[in-house]
C-alpha cells in the first residue's frame, strides 16, 4: 500500500470488509499473548504437577539404568527398553501438554477467535518478487518489527539473568541432592522461571496487543469511494432500486386495478379523486377500501368501474377524506360510518330502483366531518 493510498484510507472498516477479511485470514493476532498464556499454564502445570511429575521421571531414571546382563546380550531388548522409556516418559508429561495445548488454543479467543482459512494457505506469487520482498525490508514496518523484537528480546533475557541469578545457589546444589528430591526441584526452579519470564511477556502483550489492535483496523480501512462502492453493490444503484420501487408500484396498481368490479360503490371527486368501497357484511365490521387514487389512477379506476357496471357517486369532500385517511385494505374510520352509509344506501336504493323499474331515489347529500384520524 502506497503512501497516497493510506492518506486515502480514512474511513472504518465496514462488516462486510471485516468478514471478507476474515475469510481471508486477516484477523488480529499477538505471537506475545500467545507465548504468555502458553507460559504462564506451563510455569503452573510444573509447580502444581511438579511433585508427581519428579516421581514419575525418577523412577524412569532408575529403570532406565538397570539392565541386566540378559538384556545386554539380547539385541532387540534395547529397542523395546527405549520405547517403553519413551512412552513413560510422554505419559508423564502429558498433562503439562496438555494444558499447554489448551492454552495454545484458547488464547485466540481473546484477540480475534479463531479462524479457518484455505486462502491463507494458497500461495502468493507476489510474495516471490524479489523487488517486493526488498521493499517490504526496508520498510517503515520491517524496522518496527526490528525495534519491537530488540526490545522483546533484551526484556526476556533481562528476565531471564535474574532468574538464573537468584536460582544460582539452587542450581549449584542440585548435584548434592539426592537423584528424587534433585528433579522435583529442577522442576520447581523450571516453573518459577517460566512464570517470571511470562511476568515480562505480560508487560510486552499489555503493548502488543492495543498496538495489533490498532494495526487492523487502520489496514482494513477504506477509502470513501471503497465504501460508496460497497454500497451501491449491497443496495443496488439508485437507478435499479427506483426500478424495482416502479415495477413494485405497477404491480400493486394491477392488483388494486383487479380488485374494482368488485366494489359497491366508486366515489369521486369527480376528476381527482377516486376511491372504491367494497361492503360484506359477514366479513368486515365496516366498507373496506379496495383502490384509491388521483389524477391519472383515478381515471383508470373510474373507466374500469364504469366497465364492470360498478356505480359512481360524485361527493367530492368525501373522497378527499377517504382517500387521505385510509390506506388501502383498511376498513372506513368511525367518523365517516354515516357518509359512507347513506351512500351505500343510496347505491342498493338505486339498484333496486333499475331493478323494479321504479324512480329512482334522491341523490343525499353528504357531510363530512371535519375531525379526521
Amino acid at each position: 500500500m502506497s503512501e497516497s493510498d493510506k492518506h486515502d484510507r480514512t474511513e472504518q472498516a465496514t462488516p462486510k470488509r471485516i468478514e471478507e477479511a476474515r475469510e481471508k485470514g486477516q484477523i488480529p493476532r499477538s505471537r506475545d499473548l500467545n507465548a504468555a498464556a502458553v507460559m504462564l499454564i506451563a510455569g503452573i502445570g510444573l509447580l502444581t504437577m511438579g511433585r508427581s511429575l519428579g516421581g514419575q521421571l525418577a523412577e524412569m531414571l532408575r529403570a532406565g539404568l538397570t539392565v541386566n546382563a540378559a538384556e545386554m546380550a539380547d539385541g532387540t531388548g534395547m529397542f523395546a527398553a527405549l520405547t517403553q522409556a519413551g512412552g513413560s516418559a510422554l505419559w508423564a508429561v502429558a498433562p503439562v501438554l496438555g494444558l499447554t495445548l489448551v492454552a495454545a488454543l484458547g488464547a485466540p479467543l481473546a484477540l480475534g477467535g479463531w479462524s479457518f482459512s484455505t486462502t491463507a494457505l494458497s500461495p502468493d506469487l507476489k510474495r516471490l518478487n524479489p523487488a517486493s520482498g526488498f521493499s517490504r525490508m526496508v520498510s517503515i514496518r520491517s524496522w518496527v518489527e526490528l525495534g519491537k523484537a530488540l526490545a522483546k528480546f533484551a526484556l526476556v533475557a533481562t528476565a531471564g539473568i535474574i532468574v538464573l541469578w537468584i536460582e544460582r545457589n539452587a542450581l549449584m546444589g542440585l548435584s548434592t541432592e539426592p537423584v528424587g528430591a534433585a528433579i522435583i526441584h529442577a522442576i520447581r526452579i523450571a516453573g518459577e522461571a517460566l512464570l517470571a519470564l511470562t511476568a515480562a511477556l505480560v508487560v510486552i502483550a499489555a503493548i502488543d496487543v492495543p498496538f495489533q489492535l490498532w494495526q487492523y483496523k487502520r489496514d482494513l480501512k477504506m477509502t470513501k469511494e471503497e465504501v460508496r462502492r460497497e454500497m451501491k453493490e449491497s443496495d443496488g444503484s439508485p437507478e435499479m432500486k427506483g426500478r424495482i420501487r416502479q415495477m413494485q408500484r405497477e404491480r400493486a396498481q394491477g392488483r388494486m386495478m383487479q380488485e374494482v368490479p368488485t366494489a359497491d360503490v366508486v366515489i369521486v371527486n369527480p376528476t381527482h379523486y377516486a376511491v372504491a368501497l367494497r361492503y360484506d357484511e359477514k366479513r368486515n365490521r365496516a366498507p373496506v377500501v379496495v383502490a384509491k387514487g388521483v389524477d391519472h389512477m383515478a381515471a383508470k379506476i373510474r373507466e374500469v368501474a364504469t366497465n364492470a357496471g360498478v356505480p359512481l357517486f360524485e361527493a367530492p369532500p368525501l373522497a378527499r377524506a377517504l382517500h387521505k385517511a385510509v390506506d388501502l385494505g383498511e376498513e372506513i374510520p368511525a367518523q365517516l360510518y354515516v357518509a359512507v352509509a347513506q351512500v351505500l344506501t343510496y347505491v342498493f336504493q338505486l339498484k333496486t330502483a333499475r331493478r323494479e323499474r321504479t324512480s329512482p331515489p334522491r341523490t343525499p347529500v353528504i357531510d363530512v366531518p371535519e375531525a379526521l384520524p
